[in-house]
């Protein structure tokens, strides 16, 4: 079966796949390997990615993915030359969890109490390590510690003492420090080296956490992961360089249309000056825009023009590229050298998968996460009517918008006394929409992983790599394209 030639102007709705004989006995996330590559050198446990928007992506739900065994990209919707607050974005995350933390908060001795509380608000960490001279190691200080005392005393007053303290003397393995936490019943453990100078902090917590979470995305160090994007021109080397600076594991370079000479640019001066760094560059969709991509040095591709429901391109200017028909081009152009993040399109869980088999390493998704609890953006409360009693009730809604809306070009741009026309002028090329309020987005992910197990099942594999090794060795077996009627049956609920 010729893949090119069927996925010519289709999209997810399209296609069903045939059922195959299972071979799975357990439907359970917690057994079946859904495991993918995100990029050249990374690889996730759960195929998702949330989203670069600043109404779906900063460090709370770039957490929940990680922790989930996928990876949240923190937006670049912030106004130009004003890298400070996505940088801390990213350090958050960074040090929501840890192995080892090897640069724990630290403050001094004499500092008051009111300057170490604002520090612990500021970094969310609920110890600081009090330290002297050369990182000496004097004591710590915890919020039971401060809660109730006059902010004007100083800290070495409350701490404490390190010769109070159970120490470890040069580097220790976790499996080691859960053993000495528990026979010397202790919740931390500083760790020093021979001249008393701090090396590094162990924490109970963090120990419960990689147990609690055997599937999260994390680094070397036992941080967890995350991503961040920049733009193409304006202030993204400089911001590129804070956030490699602050951790951040992937850049993306995202814009609008990838295949350009704004995006080769961009690539040139990111290579020359960073190297080795992963990053994903997008958006494309089409085999020469991927190839494009790759041989400017990308470590993975980011596919989608037009199919996101934030994104108003292909209304605005009638290009783009419907998403299967691209998946599979780019998949075509790719091979297996460098991996494909499908961006865009996904309106259901079946989706998914569709772009998964397609053509997608790995899915990014911002609708699907939009509303809820861990996406930015203030509540706010709308009357709808309701359609039996045609009674009005107050609903709670958050904003959902795509990057190329005007409000996040406005807000981006610090462009707050432009006019519409104005900031149209500028490309604006997406749209605002309000997404009811609901719950955490770790059931949003609990629920899609419990229908990509299924979807192995269905598919007659044990993975989700061997379900998309079959389908590629014989798409014939699993694809349907789909008559008018077949997709009402199907899809119109």
């Amino acid at each position: 079966m010729d893949l090119l030639a069927l996925s010519h102007g289709c999209t997810f709705d399209d296609f069903l796949f045939a059922p195959q004989r299972s071979v799975l006995e357990r439907r359970d996330p917690a057994v079946v390997d859904l495991s993918c590559r995100l990029s050249r050198h990374l690889t996730l446990a759960r195929p998702i990615v949330s989203a670069n928007m600043d109404t779906v992506t900063r460090a709370e739900m770039a957490v929940v993915l990680a922790e989930e065994g996928g990876i949240g990209v923190i937006d670049r919707g912030f106004r130009e030359g004003d890298i400070e607050p996505q940088v801390r974005e990213v350090e958050i995350v960074k040090r929501t969890q840890h192995g080892v933390i090897a640069d724990p908060y630290t403050i001094a001795p004499d500092a008051r109490l009111a300057d170490a509380v604002s520090l612990m608000a500021r970094s969310r960490v609920g110890t600081l390590v009090v330290a002297g001279p050369g990182r000496r190691l004097l004591g710590l200080l915890s919020e039971r510690d401060v809660r109730f005392v006059d902010g004007a005393v100083r800290v070495a007053a409350r701490m404490t003492p390190a010769d109070r303290l159970v120490v470890h003397r040069g580097p220790l393995a976790i499996g080691e420090a859960e053993r000495v936490m528990v026979e010397r019943k202790v919740k931390k453990l500083p760790l020093v080296d021979e001249t008393g100078a701090l090396i590094g902090l162990i924490t109970a917590k963090d120990i419960i956490k990689h147990k609690q979470m055997p599937f999260a995305t994390r680094d070397a160090q036992g941080r967890l992961r995350v991503g961040a994007a920049i733009g193409a021109h304006g202030d993204y080397l400089e911001r590129a360089a804070e956030l490699v600076k602050a951790g951040v594991d992937l850049i993306v370079i995202d814009i609008a249309h990838g295949h350009s000479v704004v995006m080769e640019r961009a690539m040139h001066e990111f290579r020359a000056r960073f190297g080795e760094v992963e990053m994903i560059a997008g958006n494309v969709a089409t085999a020469d825009g991927t190839r494009f991509l790759i041989e400017r040095g990308a470590d993975g591709v980011k596919v989608g023009i037009g199919p996101g429901g934030g994104c108003t391109t292909r209304l605005n200017t009638g290009f783009g590229v419907p998403q299967v028909q691209a998946l599979v081009e780019c998949r075509h152009a790719a091979g297996d050298e460098v991996p494909l993040v499908a961006d865009g399109g996904v309106r259901r869980d079946g989706a998914l998968v569709a772009a998964l088999l397609f053509g997608g390493d790995s899915v990014m998704l911002g609708s699907a996460f939009a509303g809820t609890a861990e996406a930015p953006g203030e509540i706010v409360h709308k009357s709808v009517l309701l359609p039996e009693s045609q009674k009005p009730v107050e609903v709670p809604f958050k904003v959902l918008r795509g990057m190329a809306s005007i409000g996040a070009i406005k807000d981006r741009l610090d462009v707050e006394d432009a006019d519409t026309a104005d900031l149209q002028a500028l490309g604006a090329e997406g749209r605002e929409v309000s997404v009811p309020a609901r719950g955490s987005a770790r059931s949003v992910l609990h629920d899609m992983f419990k229908h990509l197990c299924s979807a192995v099942s269905y598919g007659g594999a044990d993975s989700l790599a061997e379900l998309r090794r079959l389908f590629h060795a014989h798409p014939e077996r699993f694809v349907i394209r789909l008559s008018e009627a077949g997709r009402r049956e199907s899809y119109d609920r």
